[in-house]
């Protein structure tokens, strides 16, 4: 049975009671307390503009661990090239802005509504959301962005108005993740392009293990405007 949510910001059903395509809940608003709580148990929203706020728990769950990201050799060749510069936090309404007009093949619209855009951008206000652009001569050409918690990563989207941009800003991700022992990144759904650079699909049940332990170190709660990446090819 898919439940009403209560008043409470903080009260969800057990992902556990989620139906079998991940839907657990119904209604509720997008205040940061109710998200950060939502996906603290491994829960995040995902709606229509035209449909009440839903809110999901799939099982299994799609995790990109920082080590495992795998780089093609043309690629690799990409990233030596350098044509690129990225940064972080920089401008993180124009990228979830893009993410939100991005066409998707077999998607008619957008779920990144402006409802749902305000929302991560207050997040991204208070330090919890952030976006890694990727620019090529001063244009924003790709990213994504996501929120970190603890030491987990939510990654929500991602964009590229040029081949491998998107790839880039997800490669710099990974890097500094890496580089602060972030635990994995969570990308949700299966698609094949995630699973291509080494995402796994694990058990809900895993993945909310995991998560209940990547949440105990303290995260790095405020702007990322001062990473800094570079490509490092004698370590990939």
């Amino acid at each position: 049975m898919i439940l009403p949510l209560e008043k409470n910001p903080e009260t969800f059903p057990d992902p556990s009671n989620a139906s079998v395509e991940g839907l657990l809940a119904w209604g509720g608003d997008l205040t940061p307390e109710r998200l950060l709580a939502a996906y603290a148990q491994g829960i995040f929203p995902w709606f229509n503009a035209d449909d009440p706020i839903l809110w999901w728990s799939p099982d299994p769950r799609l995790v990109l661990y920082p080590d495992d990201l795998k780089l093609s050799k043309s690629f690799r060749r990409v990233l030596r090239n350098g044509a690129y510069e990225v940064k972080f936090d920089h401008d993180f309404s124009s990228v979830i802005r893009a993410c939100g007009q991005i066409p998707r093949p077999g998607q008619e619209g957008t779920w990144l509504h402006p409802q749902m855009q305000e929302a991560y951008i207050e997040l991204h206000r208070r330090g919890f959301a952030h976006s890694i652009e990727t620019y090529m001569e001063g244009e924003l050409v790709g990213g994504l962005y996501g929120l970190a918690m603890g030491k987990a990563f939510f990654g929500e989207s991602m964009f590229a108005r040029r081949p491998n941009a998107s790839k880039i800003a997800l490669t710099a991700l990974r890097g500094v993740l890496a580089a602060k022992s972030y635990d994995f990144i969570d990308c949700q759904v299966e698609t094949d392009h995630l699973v291509r650079m080494g995402a796994v699909t694990v058990p809900r049940e895993r993945f909310l293990s995991e998560l209940s332990s990547a949440l105990i170190p303290p995260g790095d709660v405020g702007s990322w405007a001062d990473y800094t990446w570079e490509y490092d090819h004698e370590s990939q």
